[in-house]
């Protein structure tokens, strides 16, 4: 049987078919999920795509949070089952307190669009299982607000339980404490990040195959689990 991994579409959403496509060259099975919609239609796991939802009005993600289709998701995450947030989709699992902090503006006020490299802290999850640490990827970048804020408490927190997945190399792109570029959940199904695996998933297209992994990760962890 196939494993079914669900996209969340939401008013705004633009890289939810990217998100579809790596799911299926991952040889999973992409279902779309509409955002008024709470039937999760049977999927083994979600992603939550980059994007504007609802205009990014208010904070970005702060609207989509109260998506009748987040209120399925966030019970369902607390109840293991695997979520990735990409760019927008970080956005949104921070505002549902599925991952802690916050996503602010770029310290510099630019959009910044750009091939980031990447290290993997954590290659325990139900994301990342498929890389190893310390390995250094290169997947694109893209947002106008991808600050990543805590305080310092739930930084050292994260830091202490391994809970920083990865983090920017080279330049920090918009001033990230830390440079943290994703973090994840205590149980490791939940994981969120900035940059967009879904566009490094063949060479025609990306600047590398890089971001494959996390697709196939989450299938392989649903397949044993």
């Amino acid at each position: 049987m196939t494993t079914r991994i669900g996209v969340v579409t939401f008013p705004g959403s633009l890289d939810d078919v990217d998100a579809r496509r790596a799911i299926g060259l991952a040889g999973g099975e992409p279902v779309a999920l509409w955002h008024r919609d709470k039937d999760l239609k049977q999927v083994d796991a979600v992603v939550l795509p980059g994007g504007f939802s609802y205009g990014d009005y208010l904070r970005c993600g702060a609207i989509a949070r109260f998506s009748p289709v987040m209120e399925t998701i966030v019970d369902q995450a607390r109840a293991g089952l695997p979520v990735l947030g990409i760019c927008n989709g970080f956005q949104v699992l921070c505002e549902s307190h599925l991952l802690p902090g916050a996503l602010t503006r770029n310290d510099h006020l630019h959009f910044v669009c750009r091939d980031q490299r990447l290290r993997v802290e954590n290659a325990s999850t139900a994301w990342t299982s498929d890389y190893a640490e310390g390995q250094e990827i290169t997947v694109p970048l893209k947002n106008g607000e991808g600050g990543y804020v805590a305080d310092e408490r739930t930084l050292d927190e994260l830091e202490a339980t391994g809970r920083v997945v990865f983090r920017y190399l080279d330049v920090n792109p918009n001033g990230s404490r830390r440079d943290i570029a994703g973090v994840c959940n205590e149980a490791g199904n939940v994981v969120g990040l900035m940059p967009h695996p879904e566009h490094a998933v063949e060479a025609l297209t990306g600047p590398t195959t890089d971001g494959l992994g996390f697709f196939t990760s989450v299938l392989k962890k649903l397949i044993t689990a």
